[in-house]
């Protein structure tokens, strides 16, 4: 029989956590990469019931909390609301989080996520057994920037969905943070390469600085490794999409000219980096960020 040492039996180190904010600070999501898929998905049962949360979601190994941001109060109860958020609070460059929970919801709530990259530092309670517990965990504050791309291959050659992932992981850095991508099904036009699938890709950046060297490096890299002339590159600096969700629709219901693409994209806000005939569908992408799972349906309705 092998015999097994463990360096804390009791903690299990959350992979990651980041907080991205609207502009007014008045919003927040809690995004939370996860090294324990079911205890994440305890959480997220119990943490729905926590006065801040407007909204839960799953994507793989990531939990996402939209919520208010300020102060709650937390009832705690075994069983049914053993675990919650009880505040969020902004703080100039920072984003405080604190979250409590019953026995091993407590155990939870401290040293698993108070270890996880993304945290800058951290203050907690002792926890387990039958112990109440509290965490607060301090991360940066950042903005979402959201980034539409398309046409980068030819019929020969190249795949968008593979080259954007590879290039947003080597961005990957504690300044700006790739949270995640979605594959967007279009209307199948006369010139697609095959499938007529752009992408979107979501970042957390935690200043102008971050996202600026974050763009400018992406559009260096697209520049190099595309193999189509008419790549497409959309930027949306906002916490949602909302404005783009028309042309969105249109993007999957029809073909759409170039022309009308740059005037919608000048219209609501979105920035072109690269203006190839991508930016058809890479302005059409940018309204599904964080929606893997439905994107790639065509039928798919946006919330």
């Amino acid at each position: 029989m092998k015999e097994i040492e463990l360096k804390d039996p009791y903690t299990i180190p959350y992979k990651g956590i980041y907080a991205v904010c609207d502009k007014s600070n008045e919003h927040a999501e809690i995004i939370e990469h996860t090294n324990c898929y079911a205890g994440a998905a305890w959480s997220k049962f119990h943490y729905s019931h926590s006065p801040l949360i407007l909204k839960t979601s799953s994507i793989g190994n990531m939990i996402r909390y939209l919520v208010k941001t300020g102060t709650s109060t937390l009832e705690l109860k075994p069983s049914t609301a053993a675990a919650g958020i009880e505040s969020v609070v902004v703080e100039g460059d920072d984003i405080h989080i604190t979250y409590a929970g019953l026995g091993g919801g407590g155990v939870g709530a401290t040293k698993c996520r108070a270890l996880a990259d993304g945290v800058n530092r951290y203050e907690c309670s002792e926890s387990g057994g039958g112990r109440a517990a509290k965490g607060t965990i301090i991360v940066p504050r950042r903005e979402r920037v959201l980034v539409g791309i398309d046409d980068t291959d030819t019929k020969e050659e190249g795949a968008t969905w593979t080259m954007t992932h590879n290039i947003a992981e080597a961005l990957n850095c504690p300044e700006s943070v790739y949270i995640s991508q979605s594959l967007v099904q279009l209307f199948p036009v006369s010139a697609k390469t095959q499938n007529c699938v752009s992408t979107v890709l979501e970042f957390g950046c935690i200043n102008e600085k971050a996202k600026q060297e974050l763009l400018e490096t992406l559009k260096a890299a697209l520049l190099k490794y595309s193999v189509s002339d008419q790549t497409g590159m959309i930027v949306l600096d906002s916490f949602d999409a909302d404005m783009t969700k028309t042309y969105s629709r249109e993007c999957r219901s029809g073909e759409l000219t170039r022309d009308y693409a740059l005037q919608y994209a000048q219209e609501c806000g979105a920035d072109v980096w690269l203006d190839g005939n991508g930016v058809i569908g890479a302005l059409g992408a940018l309204a599904w960020f964080a929606q893997p799972d439905e994107s790639v349906k065509l039928s798919a309705k946006l919330e």
